[in-house]
């Protein structure tokens, strides 16, 4: 496994010929190889949170209170973005060693988090060296879809299993409380909300596309019709982040949210053909880059529409809505925004040790970078040598 690693890390790049963008796919490249170089936490192919590694690293994104002592290593949902990467590599070039890498290093890694002693077995949100910790429907619903992703372009039919085994966890989320829908997290079943309930109904019209079997468009479209008309924002196609059980909603909106729901959205109208589907998918679209992004004039005078400042996986999930859409219309209006942010984010954003802060702008640069930060430019990245 160490001579793989050192293999990949250190050979030349040569770009495949299938690209359709070799710059981006360059800086996918690269990027990757840095992160792998970087974050390497030493052991159990495991990574770290954040370069710098952070002694008093303290994560905000759980359910509860942050109690992990000692040296630790990153997150799930961190952990999990570099699948992702792996995938939109393998998919925009076709290049072997990208299945290698999963083979070796992303999968096992993965590997650590995942909890066979509670049913239905899932991926947990910390290493289960350390115990046993929450389980979260969102960091799982990602899992499957990479998974799937991944079965799609290698074949190997433990990936497809693993996906359908993970949605036996997910769909044990859906309860009749708020009308339906999948819960936030295991543990504290207290919310139900996008984040959990759009990517899942993106894997279900995904499993159904790869595997025929109808329940899972049935499941599909019954999850994308509750999350539609319970978190919607009706004045501009929107979505907000959540309902509790007494029926409040956070209003807050997220970029991946709306992003995951256009997704869905166009898959509905791959699958059905129905019309109205596509015309939701390009409603969100022209509302979110509005919303998400904001005038931005660089110091040599080009003029763009920034992504404003948030976490670069949130960017990245909402591209894959627009990829989505894209692959259905062929308008590159959409795709050719965040191709101008990304090109400005290398030029300008990039750090000595080749890794990038969250402020598209270039003005505030993060101490520590985190690992989803990075594995999102990554996807994104990939994804743009895949598609312009």
């Amino acid at each position: 496994m160490k001579k793989v690693f050192v293999t990949f890390v250190f050979v030349g790049l040569l770009l495949p010929s299938g690209c359709r963008n070799s710059v981006d796919f360059d800086r996918a490249d690269t990027t990757l190889r840095q992160i792998i170089t970087l974050y390497d936490a030493g052991y159990r192919s495991l990574f770290n949170e954040t370069y710098p590694y952070r002694e008093d690293g303290r994560v905000t994104y759980l359910a509860g209170a942050d109690t992990l002592q000692g040296r630790r290593v990153a997150y799930l949902w961190p952990t999990s973005g570099l699948f992702t990467a792996v995938n939109m590599l393998l998919q925009s070039s076709g290049d072997k060693k990208y299945e290698a890498l999963l083979d070796t290093l992303i999968v096992p890694g993965l590997h650590n988090y995942f909890d066979a002693s509670r049913k239905p077995e899932c991926y947990q949100s910390y290493i289960i060296q350390a115990g046993k910790s929450d389980r979260f429907y969102d960091d799982n619903v990602g899992i499957a879809i990479d998974y799937l992703e991944a079965y799609r372009l290698t074949g190997e039919d433990e990936y497809l299993e693993r996906s359908k085994l993970l949605w036996e966890f997910i769909i044990s989320g859906w309860d009749d409380n708020a009308g339906g829908g999948i819960y936030w997290n295991e543990q504290r079943r207290l919310s139900k909300n996008t984040c959990s309930n759009a990517p899942a109904a993106v894997l279900a019209f995904k499993l159904y596309e790869t595997t025929g079997e109808y329940e899972f468009f049935e499941w599909g479209l019954e999850i994308y019709v509750w999350t539609k008309k319970t978190l919607q924002d009706r004045s501009d196609y929107l979505y907000f982040d959540n309902i509790d059980l007494e029926g409040n909603i956070d209003r807050r909106k997220y970029a991946y949210n709306s992003g995951q729901m256009m997704q869905a959205a166009a898959l509905l109208y791959n699958i059905t053909g129905e019309k109205s589907f596509m015309e939701e998918a390009e409603k969100i679209g022209v509302s979110a880059i509005f919303y998400f992004t904001e005038d931005f004039e660089t110091t040599d005078g080009r003029r763009f529409r920034l992504f404003k400042n948030t976490d670069n996986w949130s960017i990245a999930v909402m591209m894959r809505g627009y990829t989505e859409l894209y692959n259905i219309d062929k308008n590159p209006e959409f795709l050719q925004i965040f191709k101008e942010n990304l090109d400005h984010v290398w030029e300008n954003v990039r750090d000595e040790n080749g890794l990038f802060s969250r402020d598209f702008s270039g003005e505030v640069d993060d101490q520590y970078k985190w690992l989803l930060d990075q594995a999102g430019l990554v996807e994104m990245w990939a994804s743009l040598a895949g598609s312009l």
